[in-house]
């Protein structure tokens, strides 16, 4: 595996200049962003993250405003009360996407974010509160306690939401390879595990967070 120098040089010599570079990475949200975000836009942007998964995001997003509706503006004390009847009335509704199994996941995780809140004050207080050194233990907890968030869904969904994350997509996974921190795409708590390690050895040697590590990695991939 090689160190963050390398890293910085390769992806300025793509780019061209530091202004090039910086100009393609995200920022993350700070914690005290995070934490005050409200859990209505918590579960908002939970939802659209699960109805976003397979879809083309413009088609979700253009038809955000009546899910928003629908769902009481994602107000998790009256999403949770949404019944099976409930729901298979929303299945008429050609605003939306009318996927029952996505539809359900919404009052399921309107529990999940009340259950949060119940134990931590909040749900930002326990997304801006998790250690980024473990990130991947919050895509577990994610990915257990919440509805449909397993696979990418739960990196991809706080790389919405704004916190630090890397994203493990094709061209990141191709990169860790060739940097020999894993021989497939990461699946297992030890590859997991040994990824984080990764990103935490370049993250001290660099300073930077893992999101514009993530990016700057996935671009070392040759097309």
């Amino acid at each position: 595996m090689r160190d963050y120098r390398w890293l910085h040089e390769y992806c300025l010599n793509r780019f061209g200049s530091a202004a090039a570079l910086e100009a393609r990475l995200p920022v993350p949200k700070s914690a005290d962003e995070l934490r005050q975000l409200s859990d209505d836009r918590y579960l908002s942007m939970i939802a659209l993250r699960v109805f976003r998964a397979g879809l083309k995001h413009s088609l979700v997003d253009a038809k955000w405003p009546a899910f928003e509706e629908v769902f009481f503006g994602f107000d998790p004390h009256k999403v949770v009360l949404m019944g099976a009847e409930h729901l298979e009335r929303l299945m008429q509704d050609a605003r939306l996407i009318r996927h029952l199994g996505k539809l359900k996941s919404v009052p399921r995780n309107a529990q999940f974010v009340l259950d949060v809140t119940r134990e931590q004050g909040s749900f930002g207080a326990l997304i801006a509160d998790w250690p980024v050194t473990d990130i991947v233990g919050l895509w577990k907890y994610l990915a257990k306690h919440g509805s449909q968030l397993g696979g990418l869904s739960a990196p991809r969904l706080l790389r919405m939401l704004g916190k630090d994350t890397f994203i493990p997509t094709d061209d990141m996974v191709a990169a860790l390879k060739a940097q020999e921190v894993v021989d497939k795409a990461p699946t297992s708590q030890k590859e997991l595990a040994a990824v984080q390690a990764a990103f935490n050895q370049w993250h001290v040697q660099s300073g930077r967070p893992l999101c514009q590590l993530s990016v700057m990695l996935a671009h070392t991939v040759n097309h």
